[in-house]
């Protein structure tokens, strides 16, 4: 009886629902093949930091400091417990694909070596792995989360993010109108999307289209210290209210400097949404919202959910005694 290879799953800690994606993408190999030449064991090496480099395109652009340093104190007392996942490159060196805090600490505490599990990846599964393992991390911004997201679902189905958007809106509009998916390559673009957010597991399709989404169209400026961490996505989206660049990134500061509630930064709003004539709150903000929270409601069938549907009922007679 052949002896199975070790998997990449075999020799890396992987969260189990980074595992359930490496076995879809078909990164992994099941204990059943049978056709596998028996292989050694796979044990860890080390390689010199000047060997591994960092691939062109990264998940994560930013890193908390303090969780930084917390993993710098972790590995300065109990050095690297978990090895790094790097690939090898015609060059010679070795491309990180999994592991970046571990290599960023090791480099501050200027490590001559680090361990590392070395696997042969092309370009498209290295991504993939590199966006699955981020995307478990609880400390991911949602900016970053967002366009891991996008660029995961892009390399599966084989299109842009602008396609992904269209298919994301195209079929919440059938949903809305109790239409079935008719063409067959749609239906295999949904199914494999609704795979992945399975995998992924925090968010659904129609969730990240209606909350993730929108976030991306934010102004540069308050997007910046979103994606970096600085600010919460409620009190980001609060300040893209003001369309005034001065006036926004004075409340922006004064936010980050005082860390300033949503409901402070509403206040402090307020005025500057009434004299700015430019500002994307109109004096019609009260009837549109009306129109989208009615929408949101008929599509998410919310009186289908007896806990929800009473309170519906409570605010519904609260609505027809206005009207008297």
């Amino acid at each position: 009886m052949s002896k199975r290879r070790p998997s990449m799953v075999d020799e890396v800690e992987f969260p189990n629902k980074t595992r359930q994606f490496l076995d879809f993408v078909g990164v992994t190999r099941s204990s059943q093949e049978s056709d596998i030449e028996p292989v050694e064991e796979a044990t860890h090496h080390h390689l010199s930091l000047n060997q591994i480099c960092l691939p062109s395109q990264q998940p994560r652009r930013y890193f908390e400091a303090s969780a930084m340093e917390s993993l710098v104190a972790s590995i300065q007392e109990h050095g690297i417990l978990q090895p790094l996942l790097v690939r090898p490159l015609k060059s010679g060196f070795y491309e990180l694909v999994a592991g970046e805090r571990r290599y960023r600490a090791a480099q501050q505490l200027q490590l001559e070596q680090v361990p590392v599990v070395i696997r042969d990846l092309d370009d498209r599964d290295a991504v993939q792995v590199s966006l699955l393992e981020n995307l478990q991390r609880e400390d991911l911004n949602p900016v970053e989360e967002t366009e891991a997201i996008l660029q995961l679902l892009s390399i599966r189905l084989d299109c842009s993010s602008e396609e992904i958007i269209s298919l994301l809106n195209h079929v919440a509009n059938l949903q809305k109108q109790g239409t079935e998916i008719t063409n067959n390559v749609v239906r295999n673009q949904w199914e494999t999307l609704e795979r992945v957010f399975t995998v992924i597991g925090r968010l659904t399709p129609d969730s990240f289209r209606s909350h993730r989404l929108p976030l991306l169209n934010l102004p540069k400026d308050i997007l910046e210290v979103l994606r970096q961490g600085q600010i919460e996505y409620t009190k980001a989206r609060t300040l893209a209210q003001i369309k005034a660049v001065n006036e926004r990134q004075a409340l922006l500061q004064e936010t980050l400097n005082k860390n300033l509630s949503v409901r402070e930064i509403k206040k402090r709003l307020q005025p500057q949404i009434t004299s700015s004539p430019d500002s994307v709150v109109q004096t019609d903000t009260l009837p549109n919202r009306m129109r989208d929270v009615y929408r949101k409601v008929k599509q998410a069938r919310t009186w289908e959910d007896p806990r929800k549907a009473k309170a519906l009922e409570k605010l519904l007679a609260q609505i027809e005694a206005l009207m008297e």
